[in-house]
């Protein structure tokens, strides 16, 4: 049987295993951490403005798998907010056992606080990946969606040190590339001054915490907009231009507070002082969910995008792919999931010796990975960051006549392309 490693269990890697699992692969999946998703665990977001229509075509083409547990467990959903249309927002505190539930189901074996340390290659070809305790573990492919967040080191380089985040670095060490493991150099994303890296955009605040109105408000609503101090809004400004959420770095969210609920209160700014937080009416007792250290700065993202073509197969290894933020300078659980499919079950294909989907640009899917892959190859592509959801992708989506709520319109794109069900065939 055909067997598939992959190496990060964040959203992307949980597509990518699914979709290997239903080509029909045997599927290990080796997570760093003890638990699943990634910043997913403190994500939240999905379906605004064109997510929508590329979670659709994801369910049309036989992947659906992931948005169907965040339906099930969304919060809210058809909220709106400052730039963004028709959202809904799962649960973060209880998604990942969903999600661990969903892989049970399709008998992929995980196995956590696994952490990769070396790769065993042969010419152009990984024959093992090595994990702490120099264990080997062999596979016939081999798929990176290790994530281009931390290890500590690039939140001290880059940013303003550990914020103590959700990928918690000190408890489960830091992250490790398998594409930089295997000797392939890395793609290194940029602010708009040129300096490498962008900061999550993105804090959670504990709802306990929170005045009994607004917790109220934002848990009957799902959304809070409080208007900031005057005094308040200079500093908040300078900080938009470091957010990786580039769809959210809009005026609003440097003129207010904006808060969602997704479990905990998701405050849409990378880091605020808790001082000045505590300022805000409402918000006076207000204490930091994740990071803990959000009054001084937020993760690093960015510095390990691999080269891969528009099938996800990085570019010098024969055998290895990869999904998520490792593909591309991309934002979202969305956009990760998308890549994961596509890595997953191309990850079979090679194995096969068949021919490797590509994506067709007349779905918003194919022409977002196609896109982002051209702007990268230039200084200003690699200074913006990609999503379904703003920015100029939304804007390329909607000129394109690519954005569409409409699912029957959806689905009927999916077919007219040949790919309705596509990653629910066994191809093994």
């Amino acid at each position: 049987m055909v067997r598939v490693v992959v190496i990060g269990g964040g959203w992307a890697g949980c597509a990518a295993a699914i979709a290997a699992a239903k080509a029909g692969a045997s599927v290990i999946l080796l997570e760093r951490t003890d638990l699943l998703l990634g910043t997913g665990l403190v994500g939240g977001i999905f379906r605004n403005n064109g997510r929508f229509t590329a979670a659709e075509e994801a369910i049309a083409m036989g992947g659906g798998d992931l948005f169907v547990a965040m339906d099930a467990n969304n919060r809210h959903k058809g909220i709106n907010f400052p730039g963004h249309q028709h959202a809904s927002l799962y649960d973060v505190t209880t998604m990942e056992p969903l999600v661990r539930k969903v892989l049970q189901n399709y008998n992929i074996e995980v196995r956590f606080q696994t952490r990769v340390v070396d790769t065993v290659k042969f010419g152009k070809r990984l024959q093992a990946i090595v994990i702490d305790g120099n264990e080997t573990i062999k596979g016939d492919v081999f798929i990176d969606t290790t994530g281009s967040a931390g290890p500590m080191g690039n939140c001290i380089k880059y940013g303003n040190g550990c914020s103590m985040c959700i990928l918690r670095c000190p408890s489960f060490g830091p992250r490790v590339s398998v594409t930089a493991k295997s000797d392939i150099k890395e793609i290194m994303g940029q602010k708009a001054d040129g300096s490498f890296g962008a900061m999550s955009g993105s804090c959670k605040l504990n709802k306990d915490s929170l005045s009994k109105e607004v917790r109220e408000k934002l848990e009957a609503e799902g959304v809070v907009v409080i208007p900031m101090p005057e005094h308040l809004i200079k500093s908040k400004t300078g900080g938009l231009s470091k957010k990786a959420c580039s769809q959210y770095a809009i005026a609003e969210y440097a003129a207010n507070i904006v808060l969602l609920d997704t479990g905990h209160a998701k405050l849409m700014t990378p880091f605020m002082p808790i001082e000045e937080l505590r300022t805000i009416p409402g918000l006076e007792r207000a204490r930091y969910e994740d990071p803990y250290a959000g009054s001084i700065g937020n993760s690093i993202r960015y510095l390990g995008i691999a080269p891969c073509d528009d099938s996800l197969k990085v570019e010098g290894i024969d055998n290895l792919f990869c999904g998520g933020e490792k593909a591309a300078v991309l934002v979202g659980h969305t956009e990760a999931v998308i890549t994961g499919l596509l890595a997953g079950h191309n990850a079979v294909r090679h194995c096969l010796d068949m021919q490797y989907l590509k994506l067709p640009r007349t779905l918003a899917t194919g022409d977002f990975i196609s896109y982002v892959h051209e702007q990268m190859g230039t200084i200003e592509g690699l200074r913006l960051r990609y999503t379904f959801s703003g920015s100029v992708y939304f804007e390329r989506m909607k000129l394109h006549e690519l954005y569409s709520t409409n699912r029957a319109e959806i689905h009927e794109r999916v077919a007219s392309s040949g790919l309705t069900d596509i990653y629910n065939r066994c191809l093994v």
